[in-house]
């Protein structure tokens, strides 16, 4: 709707600001967004109501015809060349209309990513080109685990990280043992890029990123999640028993994996709190309708002051968020390493700030935010999932202060 009229066009020289688009960046963006509203957001009670393991490929491959499965593969390998400013202004977009659909292509654009750190044109010129296909083809990054799950977002943790997936070299392949957990996109992913630990070292201290073709003997992908919320992308266990890897897999070499999980995660925060955004956009969007036709007192509710002050201070905190993305974003693209401190602020920010902005809209909506015809109470449980994935509260605000008292480490 108009609530983000104010990111008007500037011309094709300009660089990107807070208040401004790139041309590139706006076509993106509005193609995404006119997609989304009238492709997407007619599946959107069937996505969320569907059996928990129902994926649509047909949506997906509509997805993919548009590039979001190559938004960020470098344009000499078939992709967009597009860096986290435009991908996060596109996973607004497709979050306003569902959050879990926006998750399918950034969990994509995360398995993408350890390859695309790694600088390796070997690496790189073996996997991207497999996005820019004819069908749709789709990446996870397995991290996350049963008993090792913040320790393996925390690099101070890591020696503390208990039951590791095992990593063991023998001859010219590496043998992997373990298993992941809530991995988005892992039941429909061609490849995933997997972290364990090197045999010898404790913790995660020798945490090591492989590139595993999920077809290879010995992955098995166990049953998908039962979410509350983000039902449209799957969430699943998977195990590797003994399943060998080629050492041309490695990326960033042995023990290289906690620097490429930690430059992979400030990257990718700046575009899940575009999804948390987007989150709240829709929330608010869906109030500001409401309020014009609702008439109490005889005058349409956005008239009483009350509901006036709700919507402002909900617009205001929406507008917030994005402007905190959008810097985050832009100096991902722009700084090696990536900054820790202006993704994490805009993640703990824009998480808090949908559950805040969904919270309000269902009450200014009164019993029909709360019935599921109306779709605001998907809303409030799309808010909360991002608290999850990517760094919870927690663990953003250590990031936080960790980068407040960078320059106290003498003390």
């Amino acid at each position: 709707m108009m609530h983000m009229a104010q990111l008007a066009a500037p011309s094709a020289t300009d660089a990107p600001t807070l208040t401004t688009l790139p041309a590139e960046t706006l076509a993106l963006r509005d193609t995404v967004r006119a997609w989304a509203n009238e492709r997407l957001a007619p599946h959107v009670r069937r996505l969320d109501e569907d059996d928990a393991a129902a994926f649509d490929w047909d949506l997906v491959r509509e997805g993919h015809n548009l590039g979001l499965t190559r938004l960020v593969v470098p344009k000499q390998f078939g992709g967009l060349g597009q860096g986290e400013f435009g991908v996060a202004v596109a996973l607004e977009e497709l979050a306003a209309i569902d959050a879990g659909f926006a998750l399918i292509f950034g969990a994509t654009m995360l398995g993408q990513a350890p390859v695309l750190l790694s600088g390796d044109p070997r690496l790189q010129a073996r996997f991207l080109p497999l996005f820019c296909g004819d069908e749709p083809v789709l990446a996870c990054n397995a991290i996350t685990e049963d008993q090792a799950g913040c320790d393996l977002l925390i690099p101070e943790n890591a020696q503390f990280a208990q039951g590791v997936m095992r990593a063991r070299r023998e001859g010219d392949h590496y043998v992997l043992d373990g298993s992941k957990k809530f991995i988005t996109n892992g039941k429909v992913a061609t490849y995933a890029t997997v972290f364990a630990n090197m045999e010898g070292h404790p913790g995660a201290t020798g945490l090591t990123c492989f590139v595993v073709m999920l077809d290879r003997p010995g992955v098995t992908l166990g049953d998908v999640a039962d979410k509350m919320s983000y039902r449209s992308c799957l969430g699943t266990e998977m195990h590797f028993d003994h399943v060998i890897v080629p050492e041309e897999n490695v990326v960033g070499g042995e023990g290289g994996g906690v620097y490429i999980n930690v430059q992979q995660m400030n990257m990718a925060r700046a575009a899940v709190a575009a999804i948390s955004t987007g989150v709240a956009r829709g929330a608010l969007e869906q109030a500001i309708e409401w309020a014009g036709k609702r008439v109490q007192g005889g005058m349409p509710l956005r008239k009483h002051q009350f509901t006036a002050r709700k919507l402002a201070e909900m617009s205001a905190k929406v507008d917030a968020a994005r402007m905190l993305y959008l810097r985050a974003a832009h100096l991902a693209d722009n700084e090696i390493p990536a900054p820790a401190y202006e993704p994490a602020v805009a993640k703990l920010f824009a998480d808090r700030i949908a559950i805040e902005v969904a919270t309000e809209a269902m009450g200014l909506m009164g019993a029909r935010g709360y019935l599921r015809d109306h779709g605001m109470e998907k809303r409030l449980r799309d808010a909360l999932g991002a608290r999850i994935y990517e760094g919870t509260p927690e663990v953003l605000a250590l990031a936080v202060t960790e980068a407040i008292y960078d320059d106290d480490d003498d003390f």
